[in-house]
């Protein structure tokens, strides 16, 4: 009996002294959901647009493209305006022609593949499937359906697990002689990640996702309201419910900064999933709020296809015009003075709620005939380094960070910097694990202090 006394009186006090531990560093709520230090990081493992390949017959033959060698076999690098394509080039297929890669690719975990499809000139319709190789092309696999080809360019998106060797093949199974055209196709790997300390791929410098993935969100189409895109000039997480992005993230320095002017072409985002629907340029017409950006236009001046990628409506919220165009607008103007001062900068920017107050006056909920649901908040994080190399290693417990949390309504106050709040309170109201790729004492030293500067 004495024993047992003695073992309950170990157990509780160890209990006391843990629960008094995690109470000084301040327990979370997304520490009780998930490991802060894990996040799931994917991988753009290749991007193939065809801009820098030239195949004119059909035979069957190999064309040295950016990613590497592919065999086009009953196919060739269209240039006609008949062609659809994203750029001046695109692939040409016919009969039961294919494009395969020569390479293979190393992938792990889940792999999505996206390809923009359409049909050539006025021909009819026609279908094609994707296949994958695990062993340098020996034998080869169906993933996901067959995919009909009609009119204009659209993408279609598979998703899979894979584990080592890689390669893909796109096959026309149907339509005779009836030709599609094939372009931008991508190969986007995810794998696991210790919060930048080991184990994994960690982004390298400059990546615009390089303080981590605040949503764990996933290039999958299963994962619909929490869908990873990698882009150029910006990552982002969208919600298909929404319409919007629930988070974007990027990074400026000096050189993203230049003269380029502000292209305005709001246009749809065509490498969504098929069959989602997309936001258009007049979606947010007569609906009293502004297609606010999320990654600014005043952030990628640099050259036009910078500028031109800011304004595609995945990137977009419908904002309060007042928000937007002045106490948004200063937040941005001063981030970007930050960097012409000598600094880069991390940024992570988003929005949650339902119910916005616009020029219209009153609360909406939604536009766009319930398609684009209108946030009550819009929040910004902003992560000060002077311009150097290894940045991740040099942020530290004196690195200014600034986090701004506003409402999304027309009476607000222009000064961004009534609005400032913590780190902790953004995750708090989110869910999300901001700067998730710092370590855990870090994070808690950086998210639970409000900027002073």
């Amino acid at each position: 009996m004495k024993a047992l006394i003695r073992q309950c009186l170990v157990i509780c006090l160890g209990a006391f002294l843990f629960t008094a531990c995690k109470k000084e560093a301040d327990i979370r709520p997304q520490d009780i959901q998930k490991p802060s230090n894990v996040t799931t990081e994917s991988v753009t493992l290749f991007s193939e647009d065809v801009e820098s390949g030239t195949k004119t017959a059909y035979a069957a033959g190999s064309v040295s493209l950016a990613s590497g060698s592919w065999t086009l076999d009953d196919a060739l690098i269209g240039t006609l305006a008949a062609d659809l394509k994203n750029g001046s080039k695109s692939i040409r297929i016919r009969n039961t022609g294919s494009v395969t890669t020569n390479f293979s690719t190393n992938a792990s975990g889940t792999v999505t593949v996206t390809v923009k499809h359409g049909t050539y000139g006025t021909d009819a319709n026609s279908t094609w499937q994707l296949w994958i190789s695990a062993d340098n092309g020996q034998t080869w696999t169906q993933q996901g359906n067959t995919i009909t080809t009609s009119g204009s360019l659209q993408t279609a998106t598979f998703s899979f697990s894979a584990t080592g060797s890689l390669r893909i093949s796109i096959r026309k199974t149907s339509g005779s002689s009836n030709r599609i055209n094939i372009d931008d196709i991508t190969l986007i790997s995810g794998s696991s990640s210790g919060g930048g300390t080991g184990g994994g791929t960690t982004p390298g410098d400059d990546n615009n996702m390089l303080l981590g993935n605040p949503s764990n969100a996933l290039a999958d189409i299963s994962s619909e309201n929490n869908y990873l895109m990698v882009k150029t000039y910006y990552s982002l997480s969208y919600s298909r419910s929404r319409g919007t992005p629930n988070w974007v993230s990027w990074h400026i320095q000096a050189s993203d900064l230049g003269s380029v002017s502000r292209s305005n072409d709001f246009r749809a985002d065509t490498d969504l999933p098929a069959g989602w629907y997309q936001v258009q340029n007049s979606s947010y017409t007569g609906s009293g709020f502004d297609r606010g950006h999320n990654c600014p236009s005043g952030d990628r001046t640099s050259t036009t296809d910078a500028n031109s990628a800011t304004f595609l409506m995945t990137n977009m919220m419908p904002q309060a015009p007042n928000n937007n165009q002045k106490t948004w607008a200063n937040l941005e103007n001063y981030t970007r003075d930050l960097v012409n001062a000598g600094n880069e900068v991390y940024v992570i920017d988003g929005s949650y709620g339902q119910g916005g107050t616009g020029s219209l006056g009153g609360v909406t909920n939604t536009i766009d005939n319930g398609h684009v649901t209108v946030p009550a908040n819009i929040w910004k994080v902003i992560v000060v380094l002077p311009a150097g190399n290894n940045d991740l290693s040099r942020i530290n417990g004196a690195t200014r960070v600034i986090a701004v949390n506003t409402p999304n309504n027309n009476s607000i106050n222009t000064d961004w910097t009534q609005y400032k709040t913590t780190v902790r309170d953004i995750e708090n109201v989110t869910g999300y694990n901001l700067l998730s790729n710092l370590r855990t004492t870090l994070q808690d030293s950086l998210e639970t202090k409000i900027d002073v500067q």
